[in-house]
């Protein structure tokens, strides 16, 4: 835990309620995004959010800084997340998401030769890599629809990881995955998404 952290910490602890405000301005919009991939509502979002703070408050006491802040809230948000997806009965196991039965190959086989060379390799993004398509509305369109089509845990994976930008192992913390499964559930997901702005590049 950096200096900065704990300071934050002690006056959040000590009634600073700027301190408080500050964490809340910082992590309020990922939480929301994260406890969307559980819920599929914005009403239950923000009350699982609301939640979360709730359980952050009463537990900042007993933080040891094992993992960051960060991925320590995270992990709150994500067990009251659960619990919430399961009395809505909407929940699907994480660790059932990694290999789950009759789901298409990240990657379609017809694409590779007998001899597993690409037959119709990926197009080149060199002038129109997925940054700069990111940046047309159009093609954010396309992105949020592949993301939103993904299985929960290659939704909540790849949100982590690519948006919110977080480490591969606090993604298995918050989600109590292993490493194995988070590479698998990122792949899939990053594989999936990547097909879809292939399409949309060629225009199929």
């Amino acid at each position: 835990m950096g200096d900065d952290e704990r300071a934050l910490i002690d006056r959040v602890l000590g009634g600073d309620r700027q301190a408080f405000a500050s964490l809340v301005d910082r992590y309020h919009g990922p939480l929301l995004r994260l406890a969307g991939l559980f819920v599929r509502n914005r009403a239950a979002a923000e009350e699982v959010v609301q939640d979360t703070w709730i359980g952050v408050l009463e537990g900042l006491e007993g933080f040891e800084g094992r993992s960051s802040l960060k991925t320590w809230i995270f992990r709150i948000l994500a067990n009251r997340a659960r619990t919430r997806a399961e009395r809505d009965a909407r929940s699907v196991p994480f660790s059932a998401l990694a290999g789950a039965e009759g789901e298409e190959p990240a990657v379609e086989p017809q694409r590779f030769d007998q001899k597993g060379h690409w037959t119709d390799a990926p197009g080149e993004w060199d002038e129109e890599s997925p940054e700069k398509l990111a940046l047309r509305g159009e093609t954010m369109a396309v992105l949020e629809t592949a993301m939103a089509a993904l299985p929960a845990g290659q939704r909540a994976v790849l949100t982590l990881r690519d948006v919110e930008g977080m480490e591969a192992d606090d993604i298995c913390n918050v989600h109590g995955i292993t490493l194995t499964n988070q590479r698998v559930l990122l792949h899939r997901a990053r594989s999936k998404v990547r097909r879809a702005l292939e399409r949309h590049m060629r225009g199929t």
